[in-house]
């Protein structure tokens, strides 16, 4: 696997930090791979992201949303049977996988279903960021502007 180093990039660029940062973290996700996931496009303004965490429980999965960072971690209880594996494929690591999600997104659901943790995202714009239809007014139908005389 072959290693990036984003130095230089830190150096040379001012304002752009996150970015930078952003990069960073996408080239580390994508060197561990664990555990697997798809992001879905569901609707105009609809997603869906489903993680693969086959062997944890609810109660071993964790959520957090803060400042458009949306953290998935699961954290898998002690197993403290003495069981002997033949062979073990399974993963019940612990893992950390982060989401960046753009402005206006929230996380609406979360579902955990045959192993398959389907967390539902929208996009919520704010009233005065939506676009809207301006009419437009003839001569003959232009209403009057205040302090202004009927002809």
């Amino acid at each position: 696997m072959r290693t990036v180093d984003y130095s230089p990039l830190y150096r040379s660029v001012v304002g752009f930090d996150r970015l930078a940062a952003l990069l960073e973290t996408a080239s580390a996700d994508a060197a561990t791979g664990y555990p697997p996931y798809n992001i879905e496009r569901t609707d105009e303004n609809a997603y869906r992201i489903e993680i693969a965490v086959a062997g944890f429980r609810s109660d071993e999965l964790n959520i957090e949303v803060k400042e458009n960072l949306l953290t998935v971690q699961g954290r898998k209880a002690a197993n403290d049977d003495q069981r002997r594996f033949l062979h073990r494929g399974l993963a019940e690591r612990d893992f950390e996988r982060r989401f960046q999600l753009a402005d206006y997104v929230v996380v609406t659901e979360a579902k955990l279903s045959d192993g398959l943790l389907a967390i539902s995202l929208v996009r919520e714009l704010p009233e005065a960021l939506k676009p809207r239809r301006i009419d437009i007014a003839t001569g003959e139908t232009a209403p009057l502007i205040e302090g202004e005389k009927a002809a």
